[in-house]
């Protein structure tokens, strides 16, 4: 284990202005969030210092009943924006495969994105379609390659089905010899050789 050369430093570390990680690295220290642990074991004395970033403060709405925003008029706008994550994250559901893709019913967003997964979805039904069709075409021409080559793979599956008594007959009547205990394959080849 490093001998106090752990520097404990609040996360996240994007928070920070300079670049904690190259300073580390400078000084030979190995970083640990200190808020996902309570140990100091190891920890390190000399550590650079480092500064907060400035963050932009958040709008925060408040109702007070008297800003002129309405309470209801509020309470709309949540429900719809609701309604707008609910149907995004239906359709990511889809998207991802877990759910049926189905129109989102309202909403500019989910209407956006059901529109651009529809048409995703289309064109690779389409390149499917295309490539099963040129799959068929490759079956056809393979087929045709093969009753076009001479001495096609026909004749040679129907030897092949022959047993080795029926291939020594057929050798025997062609006057071709062989040796009596060549191989199936060897007595084959004999065979195709002088068809």
């Amino acid at each position: 284990m490093m001998s106090n050369k752990i520097w404990y430093l609040p996360g996240p570390f994007h928070q920070y202005r300079e670049n904690v990680k190259a300073l580390a690295k400078e000084r030979g220290l190995r970083i640990v969030d200190a808020n996902v642990t309570e140990d100091r074991e190891g920890e390190a004395f000399d550590v650079p210092e480092v500064t907060l970033r400035q963050a932009a403060p958040a709008t925060v709405l408040v109702i007070d009943g008297q800003s002129g925003v309405e309470g209801v008029a509020l309470q709309e706008l949540i429900g719809k924006l609701n309604a707008e994550r609910d149907g995004i994250v239906l359709l990511i559901e889809a998207a991802e495969g877990l759910a049926p893709l189905e129109h989102p019913g309202a909403g500019e967003l989910p209407i956006r994105l059901f529109d651009a997964l529809t048409s995703i979805h289309e064109g690779i039904a389409s390149l499917k379609s295309k490539r099963d069709e040129l799959l068929g075409e490759v079956d056809s021409l393979r087929a045709e390659v093969a009753r076009l080559t001479p001495g096609s793979q026909n004749n040679g599956s129907a030897l092949d089905d022959l047993t080795v008594v029926q291939i020594k007959e057929q050798l025997d009547a062609k006057g071709v010899t062989y040796k009596v205990n060549d191989s199936k394959p060897e007595l084959l080849a004999l065979l195709k050789a002088n068809q």
